[in-house]
């Protein structure tokens, strides 16, 4: 998909609903138990007290996968006033060095939020400083699954996964490997849609890895207005 107007069909449609629809249901999400919670609150003296912790969570799923969403369609925002003057040649290199550095970056933030992820997941971190090298050996105390969360209750029908993942003892909050899952899931997407920026910069289908002008489109939208269009 080469930028946000792209005509949408066949597997890159479908998936674009479905990025869209998860970031829809988020909102949602968010929406309903703040607004319930406000009603609680003020109408009633009570609340729900998981209520900020769930909102919290979910406004980090929203943000940690709207950042990938957002590379694939291009729509961070970004300075470009010096590249815009620059011949075809160079801005294109200077679109590859800024994709080289994404990846990296990504890579690196995809590395350190498997091995913060790992801990909570009973999986091994990976080894190397920079670059992973391997797998940790694990022990049976190298084990975190049992970390929950402070105040989410445990779904009735997850107790499955208690034999699993907590040796067959009672969860009482939520575990925390549920909700932070997002976190090596995000950075992976992110690494991938880096990927995918970069390459199309390098088949000269895109100048860069911003194309959003929100200062400049606001203007036009005033200017279309106020011609009566």
């Amino acid at each position: 998909m080469a930028g946000k107007d792209a005509p949408r069909s066949g597997w890159g449609g479908f998936v674009d609903e479905f990025e869209e629809s998860v970031i829809a249901v988020i909102l949602g999400l968010m929406t309903i138990i703040t607004f319930i919670n406000v009603v609680l609150r003020y109408g009633f003296n009570t609340g729900l007290i998981w209520g900020l912790e769930a909102t919290s969570l979910l406004f980090a799923w929203l943000v940690l996968f709207g950042i990938s969403y957002c590379v694939k369609k291009t729509a961070h925002l970004g300075v470009d006033a010096v590249v815009n003057v620059l011949p075809a040649g160079p801005r294109r290199l200077l679109g590859l060095i800024a994709g080289a550095i994404c990846i990296a970056y990504a890579f690196l933030l995809t590395k350190g939020a498997w091995d913060y992820w790992s801990n909570f997941a009973n999986l091994p971190q990976t080894t190397g400083r920079w670059f992973p090298t391997g797998l940790e050996e694990m022990g049976r105390t190298s084990y975190r699954g049992w970390y929950e969360v402070i105040d989410i209750p445990f779904p009735e029908w997850l107790r499955w996964i208690q034999p699993i993942m907590n040796d067959g003892q009672d969860y009482e909050k939520l575990p925390r490997f549920i909700p932070y899952v997002i976190l090596p899931v995000g950075a992976a997407l992110l690494l991938f849609r880096f990927i995918q920026a970069t390459l199309r910069i390098w088949r000269g289908e895109a100048n860069g890895l911003i194309v959003s002008h929100e200062a400049e489109d606001a203007i036009d939208d005033v200017a279309h207005l106020n011609k009566g269009d």
